[in-house]
């Protein structure tokens, strides 16, 4: 059983507290990390050209929209695949009139540079002795793509062997790719950029086109909290401009959906169907 709620409230609360000094001229936005690297360097980029403060909270994108939920502040929501913000249209959190997309994921999986276990595809996740680590499910999108690739892809013996090669759940996606930099785990399910990230440490392991479900795409929107949708507006379009994408560009998201499927080989859903949790999941 994965037991986040605890954690889930004690953050929460300290986002409210931070929250309370918030101004109309300040934009606050909630930031899967699955983008980090990039929105990191954009968000710095816009504040340089604009003079517009941002206070940016990076995270898992079910911890964020918990955040969201219970603090009722934050201008701008921009988790790490369409399943949140379908949950946050769900819970009547954001303007559904202004989910803009941004960027496309291909899921992948990470080992150490030089792949010294030797994993050439998700079935190799199931080779015995393996120290794997997931984004925990219920409150990180690349754990959701992972337990959806297991529960499709795998034979139920498989399930059983993969399934006693983890050893622990990570809160968001960055600390998934940081527990290959760390060697704290040997393979984790992953994005294809997590080797951009630290190319040093990190390989990424391309799926084939049969293993791979869907891809992911991470989209923006404005939330019901917003103090001022003009300027929110105003860094939306920066973030999807010329200018904007150059800084997604640098660590290798693919920028249309075109470019994704092509490095995919074959066309498959892209976004698709959120995906339910298996009560054995939880």
């Amino acid at each position: 059983m994965i037991k986040t709620s605890y954690f889930i409230i004690i953050l929460s609360l300290l986002i409210c507290i931070s929250f309370v000094n918030a101004s109309d001229d300040t934009l606050m936005i909630m930031v899967g990390a699955a983008s980090k690297p990039a929105a990191e360097e954009l968000i710095e980029a816009y504040t340089k050209k604009t003079g517009i403060k941002i206070d940016a909270s990076y995270g898992g994108s079910g911890v964020l929209l918990t955040q969201l939920q219970l603090a009722k502040k934050g201008d701008l929501y921009f988790p790490g695949s369409i399943d949140f913000i379908d949950k946050a249209k769900s819970l009547d959190l954001i303007y559904p009139e202004t989910v803009t997309p941004v960027v496309y994921l291909v899921p992948a999986i990470n080992v150490h540079k030089g792949n010294p276990h030797k994993i050439h595809s998700l079935k190799d996740l199931c080779k015995p002795g393996l120290r794997i680590i997931l984004g925990n499910p219920e409150c990180v999108c690349l754990g959701v793509f992972a337990v959806e690739l297991a529960e499709t892809r795998f034979s139920k013996d498989e399930m059983i062997a993969f399934r006693k090669n983890i050893i622990n759940y990570t809160t968001s996606c960055s600390k998934v790719a940081t527990s290959i930099s760390l060697k704290s785990a040997d393979a984790v399910i992953g994005w294809n950029v997590f080797k951009y990230w630290d190319p040093k440490r990190i390989e990424s392991i391309k799926l084939s086109p049969d293993e791979l479900i869907r891809v992911s795409y991470l989209s923006i929107a404005i939330t019901k909290y917003c103090k001022n949708r003009k300027l929110a507006q105003d860094f939306i379009s920066f973030m999807t401009s010329s200018e904007g994408m150059k800084y997604f560009s640098k660590f290798k998201y693919f920028t249309t959906s075109k470019d994704a499927l092509d490095f995919v080989g074959k066309k498959i859903p892209v976004g698709g169907k959120t995906y339910e949790l298996p009560d054995s999941w939880k």
